[in-house]
């Protein structure tokens, strides 16, 4: 059942269309609200990226759909050890296949976060 998640509409030129609303920068989508994201390469990660979905704990997000820019690299350990610790699982993707991938997700109704760095 399909929640009431905002859809990626587009993406390029430094942001997101959001259901119709354009976002400069990277978003982190978390319980169906559109957040401005820090985020501005994988490289720069850190664990405090994802505080608030390590915050909000593995019932409220099953994993994280993270989208690393416009090529697929492995984000950095310490990301990826912080969410596993949290019971969090991550999926990474190069930004274009992660929006894509998280529009069929959500009108799945799966509890994920995205964490789309712009490009």
């Amino acid at each position: 059942m399909a929640r009431n998640a905002p859809s990626v509409d587009a993406y390029g030129g430094g942001g997101f269309r959001l259901s119709g609303d354009w976002h400069d920068g990277s978003v982190l989508i978390l319980e169906d609200v559109a957040h401005p994201w820090s985020a501005r390469s994988l490289k720069a990660l850190t664990p405090a990226d994802f505080e608030a979905v390590i915050t909000a704990g593995a019932l409220a997000v099953e994993f994280v759909l993270l989208g690393v820019g416009p090529t697929n690299g492995l984000p950095p350990r310490a990301v990826r050890e912080a969410l596993s610790a949290a019971g969090i699982g991550l999926e990474f993707m190069d930004t274009p296949t992660a929006a894509r991938t998280y529009n069929l997700l959500t009108a799945e109704g799966r509890r994920l976060a995205a964490a789309l760095i712009a490009i």
